[in-house]
């Protein structure tokens, strides 16, 4: 009987270690990192999410949620998440230069009109390619801001010419934008940007118009410039540890996937909303937006044309379909 016994117990210890088993009265715990401060509304929409995750899954999963880089930083989050600092985590693509090169794409001077057109091709491009760079994790889902425009503290930028010289913070593909256009492209996350911008380390930021309210950066610009037609995106990510997925159980993972398809729309519309309030903010403060005229807004995309010529060449040299990747990025953002 004894012998009967323990081979039950050495068989229960068996299947409670088994990737996708878990009992009803097991509570699953879950970490978040994310970098946007608690009250963007970014950060309020992962929030919600995790509490939709508790919510549905009448509380096996419980999602412990760490904003502001209390967890990890900005830069470090992707890493983090593999090294299971975090169990998941929310950063930009963009602060891990070279490691992603197909959803890089996404990020290119394309033209972008809207945050939820960036967002569905964000994620159209990652479901069409299904790119080997994120095999170390279990991708949830992507998000994309809205048109990324310059913004510089005292010197109104109404051509190219005005560029020159001109310290501007950008990270990623906005770099080189930067750069394209005749700038000096200094890299530093978005939360250290308020400051430097108010003490001159920069002359200003390219990013999109949310961001001087939900940053509060239109405290210390003075000018944003018109340049939609070489207008880029940033590419956010929300991924889980691969490990912690392959353990959760089938029917919650179910659950999330669920929730993740319904996130994306809701932070491409978020984006889109948060750009009318960053312009609001913007104009409130008596800052002023310049528009450029037709001849100059020609030059500035053909500026740019050659670092989408050069990100084809980059990637197709590592085996990747660079141009087929971009025609197709470019004809989901005109459909």
């Amino acid at each position: 009987m004894h012998k009967l016994i323990k081979m039950f117990i050495l068989l229960g210890c068996f299947f409670l270690s088994l990737p996708g088993v878990s009992f009803s009265g097991e509570t699953i715990k879950l970490t978040y990192s994310n970098f946007f401060p608690p009250m963007h509304i970014q950060s309020k929409l992962a929030e919600q999410w995790a509490q939709e995750v508790e919510k549905r899954t009448k509380g096996r999963v419980k999602v412990e949620y760490y904003p502001g880089g209390t967890l990890t930083s900005a830069p470090q989050c992707y890493q983090g998440v593999i090294d299971g600092i975090s169990d998941i985590g929310f950063s930009v693509l963009a602060y891990s230069r070279g490691r992603f090169p197909t959803m890089a794409a996404v990020d290119l001077p394309l033209g972008y009109t809207s945050g939820q057109v960036a967002t569905e091709v964000a994620n159209a491009v990652y479901q069409k390619f299904q790119p080997k760079e994120f095999k170390d994790v279990e991708v949830m889902y992507f998000h994309a801001h809205g048109p990324g425009l310059i913004h510089t503290s005292e010197k109104e930028i109404r051509s190219m010419a005005d560029l020159q010289g001109v310290k501007i913070r950008a990270t990623g593909n906005s770099a080189k934008v930067i750069k394209a256009l005749g700038g000096i492209p200094v890299a530093m996350p978005m939360p250290d940007s308020y400051q430097n911008i108010q003490k001159g380390v920069v002359d200003g930021g390219i990013y999109p118009m949310e961001t001087n309210k939900g940053w509060r950066l239109a405290e210390v610009v003075s000018y944003v410039t018109d340049t939609y037609a070489a207008a880029y995106t940033t590419t956010f990510f929300v991924v889980m540890n691969q490990e912690k997925w392959q353990t959760l159980p089938q029917d919650i993972q179910k659950i999330i996937q669920k929730i993740n398809s319904e996130w994306i729309t809701k932070h491409g519309k978020a984006w889109d909303e948060s750009d009318k309030e960053g312009l609001s903010y913007f104009t409130q403060k008596g800052n002023k937006v310049i528009h450029l005229d037709d001849q100059e807004t020609k030059k500035w995309k053909a500026a740019v044309q050659p670092m989408i010529n050069d990100y084809v060449q980059s990637v197709s040299a590592k085996g990747i379909k660079g141009q087929q990747i971009v025609d197709f990025t470019i004809s989901k953002i005109n459909q």
